[in-house]
């Protein structure tokens, strides 16, 4: 895992400037600043939509007494999308816009939930509870 995430480091970057310097020559310099600069804008506004919306439905669950599972995977995609709309850069961009729209970022929620799933089988991630409410005495 640390592996894919060192290369991750290096390719992404290498591929936003290659993409940046194609842009800048293709369309131009100032169309492309102004660009990064709507998408930042658009993905701030966007994330703060899907982050209130996400919010709002994680507290109508719990008032009903639901675990909000889904929402919070939801909550992930989201500030990790927000996040990601922040660096510069269009193939990033596109990604954080994949996680913000809700059609898209149910894709990448089934993988979130495959990738959970499989570690919690293999005693790769193990959950605990620290409740001391339920504890019997």
């Amino acid at each position: 895992m640390g592996k894919i995430f060192l290369l991750l480091l290096i390719v992404v970057p290498a591929l936003e400037i290659w993409v940046l310097i194609l842009s800048g020559n293709t369309i131009g310099v100032p169309l492309t600043i102004l660009l990064i600069i709507l998408t930042g804008v658009l993905g701030a506004a966007l994330a703060k939509k899907e982050g209130l919306n996400a919010i709002r439905t994680a507290q109508m669950q719990t008032s009903q007494g639901q675990v909000p599972g889904g929402v919070l995977l939801d909550g992930i995609c989201i500030l990790v999308g927000g996040v990601v709309l922040l660096t510069p850069g269009f193939l990033t961009d596109a990604f954080g816009f994949f996680l913000l729209i809700p059609q898209t970022r149910s894709v990448f929620k089934a993988f979130l939930q495959k990738v959970f799933q499989k570690a919690v089988k293999s005693g790769n991630f193990v959950y605990v509870s620290n409740n001391r409410w339920n504890r019997k005495p």
